[in-house]
């Protein structure tokens, strides 16, 4: 008998329907499973004969062959466990039921369970965008297969309670959540609030420029002055997600197994903060079959290095690219990958080795050979991706004992709201978010000047040394802080709190 049942796999963030065809014949016992299947996938053998066995059914002692397809397509996971075992009840004619629109996604356990599975939701996704009417998935991935509109997610435990639906007997109900999870519920409730930061208002006013624009920031100052404090606090001043983006920050963590267990869906926007000692695979993503590293989890978030020259220079120089682009290709012998990258990059770095180079109270102990050497392990094409730079100062005794506190973060996120409200609106029907997504094209349009601020940049320009892509990140800047005073033209006050946000000496 042959029965043939569909499942998913993951590919990249995306997903592709996988047909398990199931041929029992006559013949000396044997499983074999073919398709390009992982060692996850080849294990299933045995889960697979356990957990029919124990569930109450005849594993047939016959030759059986699992048939992937499309074969060319590399097979990794646990999820094709539950497919298998239902293709290999239907082909023994221990079950019979239409299963033609059915998508099934799980692993089993020995004794018959069915487990949590990783990318359920890009899963579900995809067998909706196929036509498929039903998926069953595990019952502790029901509430994240749930989020995804137009297919019914049916929720099983086991699978003799699988097979009792399929038979007719007791029929699984479709899952339906007590309440819908929305992006409201990402709004920021916790950590630091710039409230209780004391003093460095300029990096504060920095800090809401950046959030308002989505621009990358770095920070340069002595040990203590509050730069990593002050990078903690920027998810309090992010707008929560949108619905669409909420989506596509939980696919990625679906298919990384890094979502909460009591949390379908991300609702708050990711901070990530790995160490100076992560390798490039760890950043970028990497492995022999690709994943997502660091500047992917940070998709539509921070991703904050502190130390920033620590970091290794290789490290550095991959951010380049993904910085420009917003997406990151990995290539790999066993097929390439596209994962998303779009993030907000905020640094944090000392002055000099010592950490006092220009502080007003403690002395520099480093010589000019290695100050210099040091800030050039940050290198000049990395540097001109970054929008604002800014430079943190001691905190004197009084700013740190005065009582009052100040601007809570509350009120500079109603701002940054209402300034990607206006970006919203200026970029409908395209794909681009804020003004730092803006590519020549837009800044060409939305970014004009007056006779007057066309000679204060054409001074700037010289004296700066900018860029054509320092130029344009000047304008982009400069249309951010228009829109946080709600004004519709760029005015020459915007110019140049934009310019003075530019580097200084620094590389």
């Amino acid at each position: 008998m042959l029965a043939k049942v569909k499942s998913c796999a993951v590919i990249g963030l995306e997903g592709s329907i996988v047909e398990v065809e199931v041929d029992i014949a006559s013949g000396l016992p044997a499983f074999t499973i073919v398709g390009l299947p992982d060692t996850a996938v080849q294990e299933a053998r045995e889960r697979v004969r356990a957990a029919i066995r124990n569930s109450g059914f005849e594993f047939p002692a016959r030759r059986i062959t699992v048939s992937l397809a499309p074969a060319d397509l590399k097979k990794e996971g646990p999820a094709y466990d539950l497919p298998i075992a239902v293709g290999v009840l239907l082909a023994s004619r221990q079950a019979a039921a239409d299963v033609s629109d059915m998508a099934f996604l799980g692993e089993l356990s020995l004794d018959g369970g069915i487990r949590h599975t990783q990318g359920i939701l890009p899963m579900v996704a995809v067998a909706k965008d196929e036509g498929l009417a039903q998926v069953v998935v595990p019952a502790a991935d029901a509430p994240e297969g749930g989020l995804v509109e137009g297919v019914e997610v049916l929720p099983a435990s086991s699978l003799a309670e699988l097979v009792a639906h399929l038979k007719g007997e007791r029929p699984l109900e479709p899952y339906r959540p007590l309440r819908e999870p929305t992006t409201e519920d990402g709004r920021w409730g916790g950590g630091v609030d710039l409230a209780h930061v004391r003093g460095q208002e300029h990096v504060k006013r920095a800090l809401e420029v950046a959030a308002a624009g989505g621009h990358n920031l770095l920070m340069m100052g002595p040990p203590g002055a509050g730069k990593t404090l002050l990078a903690r606090a920027i998810p309090s001043i992010l707008p929560p997600l949108t619905r669409n983006e909420a989506l596509d920050v939980t696919k990625i963590y679906s298919i990384t197994g890094l979502l909460p267990s009591d949390t379908p869906l991300i609702t708050q926007r990711p901070f990530r903060s790995p160490h100076y000692t992560i390798s490039h695979a760890g950043l970028v993503g990497g492995g022999r079959l690709p994943r997502p590293g660091e500047i992917t989890l940070s998709h539509r978030g921070v991703l904050f290095l502190d130390e920033l020259p620590e970091f290794g220079h290789a490290v550095l120089e991959v951010l380049r690219q993904p910085m420009e682009d917003k997406v990151v290709t990995i290539s790999r012998a066993q097929g390439s990958a596209s994962f998303p990258a779009n993030f907000m990059l905020v640094g944090a770095m000392n002055p000099c080795p010592c950490g006092f180079y220009g502080d007003l109270v403690k002395p520099c102990t480093c010589s000019a050979i290695a100050i210099s050497r040091y800030q050039k392990r940050i290198s000049g094409p990395l540097l001109d991706r970054i929008d604002l730079f800014v430079e943190g100062t001691r905190v004197e005794y009084e700013k740190l004992t005065d009582e009052r506190l100040g601007e809570p973060s509350n009120a500079v996120r109603q701002r940054v709201e209402m300034a990607r409200g206006v970006q919203g609106k200026r970029f409908t029907g395209t794909s681009l978010l804020t003004n730092a997504d803006m590519g020549p094209v837009e800044v060409r349009e939305h970014c004009r000047v007056d006779q007057e601020g066309q000679g204060l940049l054409q001074m700037a320009m010289k004296q700066l040394s900018l860029s054509a892509r320092g130029f344009h990140r000047v304008l982009k800047l400069g249309r951010t802080i228009a829109d946080l005073t709600g004004s519709e033209t760029i005015q020459v006050a915007h110019l140049a709190e934009a310019l003075q946000y530019r580097p200084r000496g620094l590389g």
